[in-house]
């Protein structure tokens, strides 16, 4: 592939702007100084640095966000500033979408990618991916609550009761809430058809993708193998691909 090619798959601007990257020495190949944007490179795996910020070809990406509050999932928001503004510019660039969304004050694991068809798999209503979260409560959290959400709460926009795959009480105003649906405020609305009021909703995991403790708010990674993790029976971790640069992993 041609290196201007490369870059502007990348997300490093238009052809124009990535020819005059090269040409202005800003953009070295396996650790060598590259001037001709149209030299020709095996892409994928190939490591590269603009300006001194390494990166590695990928021909679709999948990021994992631990998203802090008082961001929108929205490349318009309209009171609080995007998610995507904790991205680097390439990765938003180059067109990564939000699977799914978080309301504005929900935190914890937001996936993106530029692979529209992992969204739609993601997303799709016959796949029931499931997605765990803790809630912290208003009112201290009762048998019989926990029991309605697991049997199934009435909401108005939907004729069949809506139940919880899973319910655990962590503590007196702590539950462990799992779902397969992603109608609009889900959890909010089935806390409240039980009698009670979420004061906070974090998402540990999306199927079998868990959010690392050891990612912060607002840092993102690099997922390795999305869709096996995906689909596996339980949460496990996050993996970052293996030679990933320090100066992108977690960078927010």
């Amino acid at each position: 592939m041609e290196l201007e090619r490369l870059l502007r798959a990348q997300g490093f601007g238009s052809r124009a702007e990535c020819r005059a990257l090269v040409r202005a020495g800003r953009v070295c190949v396996g650790g060598t100084l590259c001037d001709d944007p149209l030299a020709q490179f095996e892409a994928e795996g190939l490591g590269f640095s603009v300006d001194g910020g390494e990166w590695t070809y990928r021909k679709l990406v999948y990021l994992a966000l631990n998203k802090p509050p008082g961001h929108e999932c929205s490349r318009h928001p309209v009171h609080h500033p995007s998610v995507y503004s904790l991205l680097p510019e390439p990765l938003v660039r180059r067109g990564v979408q939000t699977v799914g969304r978080l309301d504005q004050d929900t935190t914890g694991l937001l996936l993106l990618t530029d692979d529209g068809s992992f969204i739609h798999r993601c997303t799709s209503p016959r796949r029931s991916v499931p997605k765990t979260y803790r809630v912290t409560t208003r009112h201290a959290v009762d048998d019989r609550q926990v029991a309605v959400l697991l049997n199934g709460v009435q909401l108005h926009d939907n004729p069949q009761p809506v139940a919880a795959a899973a319910c655990l009480r962590v503590e007196q105003r702590c539950l462990q809430v799992t779902v397969t649906q992603g109608r609009y405020h889900l959890v909010k609305r089935m806390i409240a058809a039980a009698g009670n009021r979420v004061e906070a909703l974090h998402r540990l995991s999306i199927g079998g993708l868990g959010l690392p403790e050891s990612l912060s708010r607002g840092e993102w990674m690099y997922v390795d193998s999305p869709e096996e993790a995906l689909i596996s029976s339980g949460a496990g971790t996050l993996g970052c691909s293996t030679g990933v640069p320090d100066v992108l992993e977690g960078q927010s």
